[in-house]
């Protein structure tokens, strides 16, 4: 019981972590912040791994500790040093709009995920909730922000609540997995920040809402 209700309370810690990535303007704290997020993740793992004595959880932490925490911060700040001259883009909306519809993510997916009948996760519904609330919460990310690099962390929560949401519902899914989600996600990082340089090069800009050219 102790080990659920960890899990449920570290969860809580991701909604914390997330809203503070999508609101803080500067983009190298919103990576820092998004690696603690990582590890709240990589202790979630830890905690389902000794609860549910799945031992190949231990890699998924392993896994995640490298690509997440590690991997796709590192990334992300060499694309910001790439782009050091770049102006910061405003905000798509207010910073209290934004909080208003995270807010309104976390109660419907409450909501939603109470309403199922999930015997392998009952003890944990908390948490599986909030993996579904940052699917959205990347959504919101990606929408609410104009920087560019801003709107991958966006991918990378919605990432994250995937990964969340499958290590609660399968989490005796073979080790290969969690390798094939670890690597498709890393390099979905790595070519996104490519591209983001790129336009930044060509078009001297990382505002979304200034990328007029690409329209038809």
């Amino acid at each position: 019981m102790f080990g659920f209700n960890l899990i449920n309370t570290l969860s809580g810690l991701l909604i914390i972590t997330s809203l503070i990535v999508i609101e803080t303007r500067s983009l190298r704290r919103s990576a820092y912040y998004y690696a603690v997020q990582s590890i709240v993740l990589v202790l979630i793992f830890l905690t389902l791994a000794v609860t549910t004595g799945q031992k190949q959880l231990f890699l998924w932490a392993a896994s995640a500790l490298v690509t997440k925490a590690i991997l796709t911060p590192y990334i992300l700040l060499r694309g910001e040093d790439r782009v050091a001259s770049a102006a910061p883009p405003p905000q798509a909306v207010r910073p209290a709009l934004a909080i208003v519809l995270a807010a309104i993510s976390v109660v419907v997916s409450f909501v939603v995920i109470n309403q199922l009948d999930l015997k392998i996760a009952n003890e944990y519904k908390p948490a599986l909730a909030v993996s579904v609330a940052h699917f959205f919460f990347g959504q919101l990310c990606i929408l609410t922000q104009r920087n560019i690099l801003k709107q991958i962390l966006g991918f990378c929560l919605m990432e994250n609540g995937s990964h969340l949401t499958l290590a609660l519902l399968a989490y005796s899914a073979p080790e290969l997995v969690e390798i094939g989600i670890a690597t498709d996600a890393i390099f979905g990082v790595l070519i996104m920040t490519i591209l983001a340089v790129q336009i930044y090069r060509k078009l001297d800009t990382l505002d979304a809402a200034s990328l007029t050219s690409l329209k038809g």
